[in-house]
C-alpha cells in the first residue's frame, strides 16, 4: 500500500471516529414527533399517509407509516402544526394546534375509524404533552408562558429557577458571584456547568460561567420557545453535568404580527431612604426621596417577505434606569480643612473647651477636647515645617462644599460623614433579528440567520456630587448564526449550524494617574469610600467564539440513530490597568514608632511629649484618648502631608 492511500486511510479513520466520539456535544435546539396508527380494533395501519403542516411558515412534510404503524419527523422546528393522517376506507384524521416544544419528543398516537375518505376527524384539545422517547427530565416553556411569567429585569434564562433541583439566591447585593456558586446549581452541580444554547448555538459567558446569564440578548418577545433540562439529558444536548438550557429565536410567518410595550416607574410614589432623611433633616434641606426612573420599552415585528418562502423577525429592547442611591463618604472638618486637629483628651479636666485660631478663622472647641492650631503643630515639628499650606490645605477646601451631615462615619472632630443621594445612570439596547428562506418550496431545504446584539452602559455613583462615575460597566457582546437544515429523505435528515459569539466586556475607572491615599479619608477603611486603586484601574476583554455543530438522524426500521458534532473554538485575550499606576499613603504605622499619639517620643507629634527631641520630658498639651489614636494620626499625617509608604507598580517589555 502507498504512503499516499495510507494517509487517506488514516484521515478517513479520523473522520469517522470523530462523528462518533462527538456524539455526546451535539446541540440541536429542535424537537421531533412519532406515534402509531391504530384502527379501532388496536390493530396496526401500514402505509398511511401522514402530514404535518404549518400554514404560517409555509411548512409541510410527508411520510409513510412502516409495517408496525409507526411514523416520525426528525429534526423540526419547535413551533405549533397540524397533523393529518389519511388512508384508503378510513375517515381522515386531523389535529389542529399541535404544539411541539424544543427539546420535548412528543408521542401522538392516532386512531382512525372506518368510512369515507371525505369524512374528517378532527381533534383541537392537545392532550398534556409527555415524553415517553426518553428519560430526560425538565420543563418546555411555549411563547405565551415566557411572556406571562414574570421575570426579574426580563432576563428570559431566570426561567431555570423554576426548575425542581435548582438553588436560586437570586440578585442579592450581600452574596459575592464570584466565590459563591450555589445561585444556579442544579442537582449538586456547580452553577458554571449550566450550559445555554441559543438556536442551538453556545451563548455561554466563558469568563464568569454564571448559570442564569446569556451573552447575547435574550428578551420576552424574542422567544418563541424554552426548555431545560436537568438531568438524563440525551447525547443530542448534554456536554456539561449541569442543566441543559435551549432556547429557541421566534420566526416570521405569513402573517404580519407585531408588538409595542413602555413601562415607566417614576418617583412620584416613592418614600424616602431612612439615612437620606435623616441626613437631610440634620441639613436642614426639604424632605425629598432619591431619584427612581425606570423606563421600559421596546417593539418586535415579523412576517413574509416572500410568502412560503423567506420570512423575517426584528426585536428591539430599551431599558432607562435613572436612580439615586444613598451613599455616604468621609470628609474633613470645616476645622481640619482650616489646619486645625482635634482630639478627646485622656483626662477631660484638663481640657475646658474654648476656641482655637485657624489659618483664616476662630474654630470653637467642645469641653473634653483639645484642638492644636497650625502654629502648635507647626512647633511640634522636629523640622518646624507644620502643615502642608501649598499641597494639603487646598486639596482638603476642595471638600468644602459638602458639610458633615452623617454621624455613622469619621470621628466625629477631624473626619465626618457626608451622606448623599449618587445619581446612577443605566442604559441597554437589545437587538435582535432573525431571516428564515426555504430553498426549495417543500421546505425539504431550509436555511436560517439570527443575528444579535447588546450596547449596555452602567454608570455607578460618582465620589462625591458632581464629579464622575467612580467605574462604568459597558458590554458590547453580539453575535450571529446561521443554519441549514437538509431532508435528504423522510427518514434522513442533516442539521448544520454555525455561530459566531463575541463576548466584549469592559470597566473603566475614572483615573489613569498614580494614587495617594490618606488614611481614613480616602483609602475605604471605613467602607465608606470606594476610591481604592481597584476602582481608579480599567480591565476588558473580548471572548470570540466560533462554534460548528451538525446533527444527522436517521430512522431505519424501528432504530433511529443520531450522531453529530460540535466544535467550539475561543480565544480569551484579556487586559487590565491593575499593575499601571503606583500608590503611596501617609501611613503612621510606617514610622520607627508606629504612630503619633502615646509614644513617648516628643520628635514625633505626640502631643503629651512635644517640648523637643527625645524622651518625653513633660507634657506641653494635653495627652490623647488612647482610643482616639488612629484617629489623631491619621488626620495628623494628612494635614503635613508625609507619605512614608510607596507602592511601587514597575512595568517592561520582555522579548524573546
Amino acid at each position: 500500500m502507498s504512503w499516499s492511500a495510507v494517509n487517506r486511510n488514516f484521515v478517513l479513520a479520523l473522520i469517522v471516529l470523530m462523528f462518533v466520539t462527538a456524539t455526546t456535544w451535539a446541540q440541536t435546539g429542535t424537537t421531533s414527533l412519532h406515534g402509531v396508527v391504530t384502527d379501532k380494533s388496536g390493530a396496526s395501519i401500514s402505509d398511511a399517509t401522514v402530514t404535518l403542516s404549518s400554514a404560517g411558515q409555509g411548512f409541510q412534510r410527508d411520510t409513510k407509516t412502516n409495517n408496525a404503524g409507526e411514523y416520525e419527523f426528525i429534526s423540526l422546528p419547535p413551533g405549533t402544526y397540524v397533523l393529518t393522517v389519511e388512508m384508503s376506507g378510513f375517515q381522515k384524521f386531523e389535529q389542529t394546534n399541535l404544539q411541539l416544544l424544543v427539546n420535548s419528543p412528543t408521542t401522538t398516537n392516532v386512531t382512525l375509524s372506518i368510512g369515507a375518505s371525505t369524512e374528517t376527524v378532527e381533534v383541537t384539545v392537545q392532550a398534556q404533552v409527555l415524553n415517553t422517547t426518553d428519560a430526560s427530565l425538565g420543563n418546555a416553556f411555549s411563547e405565551t408562558q415566557v411572556k406571562e411569567l414574570p421575570l426579574e429585569a426580563g432576563n428570559v434564562p431566570e426561567l431555570l429557577s423554576l426548575q425542581a433541583g435548582v438553588a436560586y439566591t437570586g440578585n442579592r447585593t450581600d452574596i459575592n458571584t464570584n466565590t459563591d456558586t450555589r445561585n444556579g446549581a442544579v442537582n449538586g452541580a456547580r452553577s458554571d456547568q449550566s450550559n445555554i444554547t441559543l438556536d442551538g448555538i453556545d451563548v455561554n459567558s466563558d469568563t464568569k460561567g454564571y448559570a442564569f446569564q446569556s451573552v447575547l440578548p435574550v428578551t420576552q418577545d424574542s422567544v418563541q420557545e424554552f426548555r431545560v433540562t436537568t438531568s438524563n439529558y440525551n447525547a443530542d444536548e448534554g456536554r456539561s453535568s449541569g442543566a441543559q438550557v435551549a432556547l429557541v429565536t421566534k420566526s416570521g410567518t405569513n402573517n404580519f404580527h407585531g408588538a409595542v410595550f413602555e413601562s415607566l416607574r417614576n418617583t412620584i410614589t416613592s418614600a424616602n431612604d431612612y439615612f437620606v432623611k435623616l441626613a437631610e433633616l440634620q441639613s436642614g434641606v426639604p424632605n425629598e426621596p432619591p431619584k427612581l426612573l425606570r423606563n421600559n420599552f421596546g417593539a418586535a415585528v415579523g412576517g413574509p417577505i416572500k410568502k412560503d418562502r423567506l420570512f423575517f423577525f426584528a426585536n428591539y429592547e430599551g431599558h432607562r434606569q435613572r436612580e439615586a442611591q444613598s451613599v455616604v463618604r468621609i470628609v474633613p472638618s470645616a476645622a481640619m480643612q482650616d489646619g486645625v486637629i482635634q482630639y478627646p483628651c485622656a483626662d477631660p479636666t484638663q481640657c475646658p473647651g474654648g476656641t482655637v485660631q485657624g489659618l483664616t478663622a476662630t474654630h470653637t472647641i467642645a469641653p473634653g477636647n483639645f484642638g492644636l492650631s497650625p502654629s502648635q503643630i507647626q512647633g511640634m515639628d522636629p523640622l518646624g515645617i507644620g502643615i502642608s499650606t501649598n499641597v494639603m490645605i487646598p486639596y482638603l477646601q476642595t471638600f468644602a462644599p459638602f458639610p458633615g451631615n452623617d454621624n455613622s462615619v469619621g470621628d466625629g472632630l477631624n473626619y465626618v460623614g457626608y451622606r448623599f443621594k449618587g445619581p446612577v445612570a443605566i442604559d441597554t439596547n437589545w437587538y435582535i433579528a432573525r431571516a428564515d428562506y426555504k430553498i426549495t418550496s417543500n421546505g425539504n431545504h431550509s436555511i436560517y440567520w439570527r443575528g444579535s446584539l447588546r450596547n449596555d452602559t452602567d454608570a455607578g455613583v460618582p465620589y462625591l456630587p458632581g464629579g464622575t462615575p467612580e467605574l462604568t460597566t459597558v458590554n458590547y457582546s453580539k453575535g450571529y448564526s446561521i443554519g441549514y437544515i437538509a431532508v435528504l429523505r423522510p427518514t434522513l435528515v442533516n442539521n448544520f449550524r454555525y455561530g459566531y459569539t463575541r463576548e466584549s466586556f469592559g470597566q473603566i475607572g475614572n483615573q489613569t494617574t498614580d494614587v495617594i491615599f490618606f488614611r481614613g479619608l480616602n483609602d475605604n477603611s471605613s467602607g465608606s469610600s470606594n476610591a481604592s486603586l481597584a476602582v481608579t484601574n480599567s480591565n476588558e476583554y473580548q471572548v470570540p467564539v466560533h462554534n460548528f455543530v451538525d446533527d444527522v438522524s436517521w430512522t431505519k426500521g424501528k432504530h433511529s440513530l443520531q450522531f453529530g458534532f460540535n466544535i467550539n473554538i475561543l480565544r480569551n485575550p484579556q487586559s487590565n490597568t491593575f499593575s499601571s499606576f503606583s500608590s503611596a499613603s501617609d501611613n503612621p504605622s510606617w514610622y520607627d514608632t508606629a504612630a503619633f499619639a502615646n509614644t513617648g517620643k516628643a520628635a514625633h507629634f505626640d502631643p503629651g511629649c512635644s517640648t523637643g527631641p527625645g524622651a518625653c520630658t513633660g507634657p506641653a498639651y494635653p495627652a490623647v484618648d488612647k482610643g482616639f489614636g488612629n484617629s489623631y494620626d491619621y488626620p495628623l499625617g494628612t494635614l503635613i502631608g508625609a507619605i512614608p509608604q510607596v507602592n511601587a507598580q514597575y512595568n517592561f517589555t520582555k522579548n524573546g
